[in-house]
Order: C-alpha cells, then sequence, then structure tokens
C-alpha cells in the first residue's frame, strides 16, 4: 500500500474517518502489547511485529493529520 498518495487523492471527509479508524486500531495494538506483556504469554518476534505495526499507524495518522491541518502564514 502507498500510503502517501492514497492520501492525496482523498478528500478530507474520507481521511478523517479513516484518522479515526487508524487511532482506534493504534490504541487496540497498545492494548494488545500491553496485555501480552503483562501476562507473559506474548513471544518477543510477536510482540516486535505488533509494534512495528504500531509505529506504521502512528506515522500514517500523523501525515493525515498533517494533510488535514491547514498551513498557518505566519
Amino acid at each position: 500500500m502507498n500510503a502517501i498518495s492514497d492520501i492525496s487523492m482523498k478528500n478530507d471527509d474520507v481521511l478523517r474517518v479513516e484518522l479515526e479508524v487508524f487511532r482506534r486500531e493504534h490504541r487496540d495494538l497498545d492494548d494488545a502489547i500491553s496485555a501480552l506483556v503483562q501476562k507473559g504469554t506474548g513471544d518477543q518476534l510477536t510482540i516486535q511485529r505488533l509494534k512495528k505495526k504500531k509505529l506504521m499507524l502512528k506515522d500514517l495518522i500523523a501525515r493525515i493529520e498533517d494533510r488535514l491541518t491547514p498551513d498557518i502564514i505566519a
């Protein structure tokens, strides 16, 4: 998935909806990682993969927020 080109082709309303979905998924991953670490049931490889996916979502969220935030000329 080429998220940068996808972002530039979508209107603001679609991006706002996707932003909320990505934020929710990011929170869910955070909860899952915490649960695996606390219970000690997750192996390190699984936890690292979840963390990597969480970081990718964080970057995508930041790109969408930058697109939705108007540039303010000082």
